[in-house]
């Protein structure tokens, strides 16, 4: 085991705090309703034979099935409309989407089929390492039920149900509750191409400068300056573009190369045969945790700073009853109404989910628990860490750990004023600490940090009449969790995409109006037409 100084005799809660994979068994009935006897029989389960892993296509044939479908949905939906929208002198784009990974991508989409052109994605990363599935996520299966609305926006035969099953099978698809991660990836690569994304890679957003009501954007593309013109902007750019990761500070003044943040591509190889320490119990925590598992290592070594692990998707057959759901919290195939609550309940819902234990999901922690070498604290809290002998040296509740490496997984701050592409106008930006007074005991000063969007997730004017350009810039990355009730960026608030397209629609055509043409044309007289085609059948 990993080297650990003791502080004195040990307390009850301390030694309960310390769960290994025979503990947990033991105590099983305590963290959250499940009796042993129905953990074990899982737990005993190898993690491969449940996982989900991708499955191999049914035949040859399988990927020409795929394609034969794809050109006749791609023949029954039509082309994309015509281009409604009128030009404008000096304007590069209609919309520019920051981000193009599936939210990018799939807005794209939307804009395209209600007959908008000059849609530009752009997105720094290079292709193929666009959003998290290949680089980021580490989990088996995606954590959204199978069925959740996806980027195909009512039309199934570009779903990921008609894609998986065109080319794996139902069988194949009844099988598993979620969707595979890498299975997802593929997916979203392919409704990428299919729909003619036209990503811009090497492509990123240095800053946003306003012109009148249009958006001078500053470019850095493949490392050379280039300026062009929208007239809207989408920030689409997931979880970490919106303040950037969280990392304590007492891990930030450590050596770059002891610790890793999950937010970030990770080299587990190091980590064989070494003993790590993962800070967080989140569900990218426990991801993290099984991968450096799987990898090799020596031990892994997971800290939470609460007195029990929640957990959530328990298989079937191992269910208790359904937890509750809180009040006013919205019904999940109606997410998109969740703007309409008031303030009040926005509010109150968004710090529930702050406040709450993390939820893992049943493989995930399962994933973890299930291997010797693997050990949970609880309400275990890091009070300091140092170095020593090239180790970080981890003190929690009295107790003194020695890791080769720390993972963290503490999950994102939002601050968007850490941005430095909005730097120069974020201090016009209102945020809900502007807009909302809570109570005294619903206080929080990290969430009075979220911008405040209206229900086209549109930037407002922290004061009236200060930057009406702001009117154009639309925010669908995870700052815009509490006014529009969901973590923007995740499977599940793809529901609320149709909204936001309809909203850049209708600013778009309300643009468009020319009241001195429309005048004009109501003052020209109506000039007949051609009297041949109808002149025989006339009678008089």
């Amino acid at each position: 085991m990993a080297k650990v100084d003791g502080g004195g005799k040990q307390d009850l809660g301390m030694m309960r705090a310390q769960l290994g994979r025979r503990d947990f068994f033991r105590g099983a009935a305590a963290l959250g309703g499940l009796g042993a006897t129905g953990l074990i029989p899982i737990f005993n389960t190898p993690y491969d034979a449940y996982a989900a892993e991708t499955p191999k296509p049914q035949g040859p044939g399988a990927t020409d099935a795929l394609a034969s479908q794809t050109q006749r949905v791609l023949r029954w939906t039509g082309p994309y409309p015509a281009d409604w929208v009128q030009p404008r002198q000096g304007v590069d784009h209609n919309v520019v989407i920051v981000g193009g990974g599936q939210t990018g991508i799939t807005l794209a989409y939307g804009l395209r089929r209600k007959g908008i052109g000059k849609v530009d994605i752009i997105e720094r990363a290079d292709p193929g390492q666009a959003g998290i599935w290949r680089n980021v996520a580490r989990m088996a299966q995606l954590r959204t039920p199978k069925a959740a609305p996806g980027p195909e926006q009512g039309n199934m035969g570009l779903s990921f149900r008609a894609w998986f099953e065109t080319i794996h099978g139902t069988a194949a698809y009844d099988a598993f509750d979620r969707c595979p991660r890498l299975a997802w990836a593929d997916y979203i690569s392919w409704f990428e191409q299919i729909t003619n994304a036209q990503t811009r890679y090497g492509t990123r957003l240095v800053d946003v400068e306003p012109v009148g009501d249009i958006l001078r954007l500053h470019l850095e593309v493949n490392g050379k300056p280039v300026t062009e013109t929208t007239r809207k902007l989408v920030f689409a750019g997931g979880y970490n573009s919106a303040g950037g990761a969280a990392v304590p500070a007492f891990i930030g003044a450590l050596p770059a190369q002891v610790w890793s943040h999950t937010e970030r591509p990770i080299d587990f190889a190091p980590m064989k045969g070494k003993v790590v320490g993962v800070l967080g119990a989140g569900a990218s925590a426990f991801d993290a945790a099984g991968v450096a598992l799987e990898t090799g290592a020596k031990e892994v070594h997971l800290f939470n700073r609460r007195a029990y692990q929640e957990y959530a998707n328990v298989p079937v057959g191992q269910q208790s009853s359904p937890p509750p759901r809180p009040a006013d919290r919205g019904h999940p195939n109606i997410v998109e109404f969740n703007y309409a609550l008031p303030d009040e309940a926005r509010w109150r819902n968004h710090l529930a989910r702050e406040r709450a234990v993390s939820s893992v999901p049943f493989d995930s922690l399962n994933r973890a628990v299930s291997h010797d070498n693997f050990n949970l604290y609880l309400s275990a809290p890091w009070d300091s860490v140092t170095m020593a002998g090239g180790k970080a040296v981890v003190k929690s509740r009295g107790k003194t750990f020695r890791f080769d490496h720390i993972i963290l997984g503490t999950g994102y701050r939002i601050d968007m004023s850490n941005q430095k592409e909005i730097s120069n106008i974020y201090k016009t930006i209102a945020l809900w600490g502007d807009r909302y007074k809570p109570p005294v005991s619903e206080e929080d000063n990290a969430s009075a940090a979220n911008p405040y969007l209206d229900s086209g997730m549109r930037f407002l004017e922290r004061t009236a009449g200060e930057a009406p350009y702001l009117k154009n810039i639309h925010c669908a990355n995870l700052s815009a969790q509490i006014s529009v009730g969901i973590l923007m960026g995740d499977v599940g608030s793809m529901v609320l995409q149709p909204q936001l397209v309809a909203a850049i629609a209708r600013d778009l055509m309300a643009d468009n109006v020319d009241l001195d043409a429309n005048r004009q044309f109501m003052d020209v007289p109506p000039v007949p037409s051609d009297r041949a085609p109808y002149q025989r059948s006339v009678r008089t």
